[in-house]
């Protein structure tokens, strides 16, 4: 029997549609298209506080706008001030990193500045697809040295109660392979340990491999993790019982991940959480109409329409878990329907950041 996850397509439609007011949250987003990238998303989910590599990032993600509008001025303007960020500023993020990193870190920053070096040449000779390109190894080399700087405790309180289900306390990539093809994404414990931890625990026991998509609706979400017969979800051959997955979604402003309850139920009307729903391809947990706590294997694919589900505006954010999204293959996501299937689901790196119980 499908799980509905506790949202109305029409609901979202109509709300888009009919308010013609800025919600403040919406307001307050990054400019340029920094919430619709999923890099740019989980570079800034990161469980980090290095204020000179987040300006960095920022300057050459925001290029997007510049590049849209052939403002090649402006470009050439960030780009410098990223090439000075890197040159003025290297002792600053060397200081920051752990000790046994940084030597790691000083090769990454020579490695940057040859990139930057590159790009503000072809910043000059206006040639915005080699920018895209450049930029992007730019922005990659920039991941490797954010990640240098996370240490090996994990950074975030999980309640003692969930001490019994599996959690994922870092990153993880995976192998999405479908019936119309395959996709790759990255799954962020980080920000949901527990949500993450049981699609890697389900996806590494072949849980998924042949289920059917079973609920899609166009512009808004693909569901699948339904398993056959009566039970809706993983049932943990321990104690014969449903695993039950509390609702679990991470926002800036508060110190603890909120575990069980709803942006509502905590009076965040206007927030947006650490991961939105807010790109094609993002990963969501879902639960039922009448109890946020009963998640156990069905997950769905968020399909982004910047129409109809305008980031902040949205009405999943707050209420569904968001874990993880898809970097490569989102396109075949617009040709999966309930005549398709997961054929399996394969982890490609940081199965080691699984752990079975607290």
């Amino acid at each position: 029997m499908a799980k509905k996850i506790c949202i109305l397509a029409l609901i979202t439609i109509l709300f888009s549609l009919g308010s013609p007011w800025v919600n403040p949250a919406f307001a307050s987003l990054p400019n340029g298209n920094r919430l619709k990238d999923p890099y740019a998303i989980l570079r800034n989910s990161l469980p980090i506080d290095q204020k000179e590599l987040r300006e960095l990032q920022n300057k050459l993600e925001d290029t997007s706008e510049d590049l849209r509008g052939s403002r090649w001025s402006a470009i050439s303007k960030a780009t410098s001030r990223s090439q000075f960020l890197v040159s003025n500023k290297k002792n600053q993020i060397l200081d920051s990193m752990p000790a046994e990193n940084k030597e790691n870190a000083s090769n990454l920053l020579s490695k940057l500045k040859e990139e930057l070096d590159e790009l503000r040449q072809i910043a000059n000779e206006k040639n915005k697809v080699s920018f895209l390109d450049v930029r992007r190894q730019s922005l990659k080399t920039i991941d490797d040295l954010e990640s240098l700087l996370i240490t090996k405790n994990f950074p975030y309180q999980i309640p003692s109660e969930y001490n019994n289900l599996p959690r994922l306390l870092g990153r993880a990539n995976v192998e999405i392979k479908t019936s119309k093809g395959s996709m790759n994404a990255i799954i962020d414990g980080y920000n949901a340990p527990l949500t993450a931890g049981a699609f890697i625990d389900l996806s590494m026991k072949g849980f998924y491999d042949g289920l059917p998509i079973n609920r899609a609706e166009e512009f808004f979400i693909l569901q699948t993790g339904d398993p056959k017969g009566e039970t809706i979800g993983y049932i943990d051959p321990d104690n014969n019982e449903l695993r039950r997955v509390p609702l679990e979604i991470r926002t800036s402003s508060l110190e603890d991940t909120l575990y069980g309850e709803t942006f509502e139920d905590v009076g965040l009307y206007t927030e947006t959480p650490v991961l939105p729903f807010a790109t094609l391809g993002t990963l969501g947990w879902a639960h039922s109409d009448t109890d946020l706590n009963d998640g156990s294997s069905q997950f769905f694919f968020f399909l982004y329409e910047a129409e109809l589900n305008p980031a902040g505006r949205n009405l999943i954010d707050g209420r569904n878990a968001a874990f993880g999204y898809v970097i490569e293959g989102s396109e075949i996501l617009n040709q999966l329907g309930v005549d398709d299937k997961i054929i399996s689901i394969t982890v490609l790196n940081g199965s080691e950041n699984l752990k079975l119980k607290a």
